[in-house]
């Protein structure tokens, strides 16, 4: 997992898309309005408070969303998501 500053607006657009929720879903979910939900969508998590990034987080990782950060030490992947199988949701 990454840290909430390195979170990136691709990555929570992608998050919802593999949960299969609306934009106006993770608002109502989260308590956010809708225009907080795709500012931070379409203008950069850098422009929403850093409470609210965390809930948006907060619940996406809630539902198996694991957010994976720049590549570092190595590592093969870049900036992403990943949704873990059924079976380590459960586990969590």
């Amino acid at each position: 997992m990454v840290g909430h500053s390195t979170v990136i607006s691709a990555q929570i657009r992608a998050a919802r898309a593999m949960l299969h929720i609306s934009a106006q879903h993770l608002a109502k979910e989260t308590g956010l309005g809708i225009s907080t939900i795709q500012r931070m969508e379409n203008r950069g998590t850098n422009t929403v408070t850093r409470a609210n990034l965390k809930r948006v987080i907060q619940f996406l990782e809630e539902r198996g969303i694991m957010f994976l950060g720049p590549l570092e030490n190595g590592s093969s992947h870049g900036e992403g998501v990943y949704l873990k199988a059924d079976s380590e949701r459960q586990n969590s």
